[in-house]
């Protein structure tokens, strides 16, 4: 049986990126060996959304107030790629991580599948 989810991010600067995880998000971990650090996530939901285009895949964190945890997280020194927007969905922004890409960060507006029972 399927017993959880296994994410990977591709890095310019991976250590860098484990890093800012590990120490700006604080998410416990543990080293699978050499230095390669496997994140605790919170609860996840998947959703499949339709395409014409190529086959990507987004990480997007949630939060239950944006400006709260945007506010928190700025504290510790996370730039944002922009303020926070609105979207049919919830409140959006992204966190800029030191090996340049982006993880996105949302407040959702609709109920999340985390709190099926």
């Amino acid at each position: 049986m399927i017993n959880g989810a296994h994410l990977i991010i591709y890095s310019r600067d991976a250590d860098a990126d484990r890093a800012f995880i590990r120490d700006v998000l604080g998410y416990p971990h543990v080293d699978a060996g050499g230095g390669w650090l496997i994140f605790k996530l919170p609860p996840a939901e998947m959703a499949v959304h339709p395409t014409d285009g190529a086959d990507i895949h987004e990480l997007y964190l949630m939060c239950d107030d944006l400006d709260r945890t945007m506010a928190e997280l700025g504290a510790r020194g996370v730039e944002f790629a922009a303020p926070a927007g609105e979207v049919s969905w919830g409140r959006v922004t992204a966190i800029n991580l030191p090996g340049g890409g982006r993880l996105c960060l949302y407040e959702p507006r609709h109920e999340t599948a985390y709190d099926l029972e």
